[in-house]
C-alpha cells in the first residue's frame, strides 16, 4: 500500500516507518526540513521517498498526499520531549497553527485527492484529562476532559477527523518515551503516585502498521497502550527509566503534585484486533542502555552535576534551594 507517514522522522514516526517498510509498504515521508530530520532519514534503510514541508502550507501538503492510498498522521506539537524544541504549552498559538491548522490540511488534501486515502490519526490518553479520582482503567467511551493545550487540539482533530467523510481510525497512545537521555523538565510534570501506562515505541508502530491490514478498525477509536504488564506508578517507570540513563532516582520533592492527565488503559479489545502488544519497560530500559553504550559509565562518573542540573529543571526547584544548602551532598547527587 501507498502510506504517507506524517511527523516521520520523529520518535515514533521513525520507528513506524522502519515498520511499513517491513511489511512491505511504500512510503512516502513528510517532516520538516530541520538538520536533524535530514541525518536521521539517512539512518533507515530501505525505500522511501520524502517530502520535506510545512503543514501549515496547503501546497506542500497537497504535495505529500498526491496518490497515496493512506495516511499515518503522528506530526504534532507536543508539551514536553519535543525534538523541535518547542512546547505546546509554552507557544499555544503557533502549536495550534501546526496541530489543527495541519491537520485541517492534510484532510482537506486527502478529500480533494480522486482516491481519497484512509486516515489514521495519532491521538493521546491526554484527552481523558485529570482521572486520578477514577477507578481505572480508562475506556474508548469514558468522557474526555481535556486540560492542556495540547489535549485540546487533540480532540479538535480527532473530531475534525469522524466528520471529514474519509475511513478513518483513531489510536489514542499511552506513554512512550523516546529511547536517548531525557533532559526535560517534563520529567517532573508526572506526580509519583499518578497511574501511567507505558507502552514502548515500537508497539506503537506495530499498531500503526497493523490499521493497514485490518477492515476492523475503521470508523472507531482504539486504545494503544502496553497492557497489564505496563501498567505502574509514575514513581516505579521513573526510578527504572533514570536508572537505565545512569543517574538514578531524583528526590521526591522535584516532583509536581497536581494530578497529570494519565492513566492505565483498556487495551482488552485493541489487542485483539491489532496484536501490538510485544514489549514492556524492561525492554525500553535494555534499548536506552545498548543506546548509550560506554556513555553510560560517563553518566555515572559525572552524576552529581547531572542530577544536580536536572534538579534546576524542576518547577519546584526555587522553593526548595535554601532548603538543598542545608542537605547533605548524597541527598542530591
Amino acid at each position: 500500500m501507498k502510506v504517507l507517514l506524517t511527523g516521520a522522522f520523529g520518535n515514533i514516526g521513525l520507528q513506524t516507518l522502519r515498520e511499513l517498510l517491513a511489511h512491505g509498504h511504500t512510503v512516502r515521508c513528510f517532516d520538516v526540513a530541520t538538520q536533524e530530520n535530514q541525518r536521521r532519514a539517512k539512518q533507515v534503510a530501505g525505500r522511501f521517498d520524502t517530502v520535506w514541508g510545512d503543514l501549515r502550507q496547503p501546497g506542500d501538503v497537497a504535495r505529500a498526499v498526491q496518490g497515496q492510498e493512506a495516511i499515518i498522521h503522528l506530526a504534532f506539537v507536543i508539551p514536553n520531549l519535543s525534538m523541535t524544541g518547542v512546547g505546546s504549552e509554552e507557544q499555544p498559538d503557533f502549536a495550534r497553527d501546526v496541530n489543527v491548522g495541519g491537520t485541517l490540511n492534510l484532510l482537506a488534501a486527502a478529500k480533494a485527492s480522486p482516491q481519497q486515502p484512509r486516515f489514521v490519526f495519532a491521538s493521546s490518553l491526554h484527552v481523558y484529562g485529570r482521572t486520578d479520582h477514577l477507578p481505572p482503567p480508562r475506556r474508548v467511551a469514558d468522557p474526555v476532559q481535556p486540560v492542556e493545550h495540547y489535549a485540546w487540539h487533540k480532540v479538535t482533530c480527532e473530531q475534525m477527523v469522524k466528520s471529514a467523510g474519509l475511513r478513518w481510525a483513531i489510536l489514542r497512545l499511552g506513554a512512550s518515551m523516546p529511547i536517548r537521555l531525557i533532559v526535560d523538565p517534563g520529567v517532573f510534570d508526572v506526580p509519583l503516585n499518578n497511574r501511567i501506562e507505558y507502552v514502548h515505541g515500537r508497539d506503537v508502530a506495530l499498531a500503526m502498521t497493523n490499521t493497514l491490514s485490518s477492515e476492523a478498525v475503521w470508523g472507531r477509536t482504539w486504545l494503544i497502550g502496553g497492557g497489564p504488564a505496563c501498567q505502574f506508578l509514575y514513581r516505579d517507570m521513573a526510578a527504572q527509566v533514570l536508572d537505565a540513563f545512569g543517574v538514578g532516582m531524583l528526590p521526591d520533592w522535584a516532583f509536581r503534585t497536581v494530578p497529570f492527565a494519565t492513566d492505565w488503559l483498556d487495551t482488552t479489545e485493541s489487542q485483539q484486533v491489532l496484536r501490538f502488544q510485544r514489549h514492556t519497560l524492561q525492554d525500553y530500559v535494555a534499548d536506552v542502555r545498548a543506546a548509550l553504550g560506554p556513555k553510560r559509565y560517563a553518566v555515572i562518573a559525572l552524576r552529581p552535576l547531572i542530577r544536580r542540573h536536572l534538579l534546576q529543571l524542576s518547577p519546584n526547584y526555587a522553593l526548595h534551594r535554601n532548603g538543598l544548602k542545608g542537605l547533605p551532598a548524597g541527598a542530591v547527587a
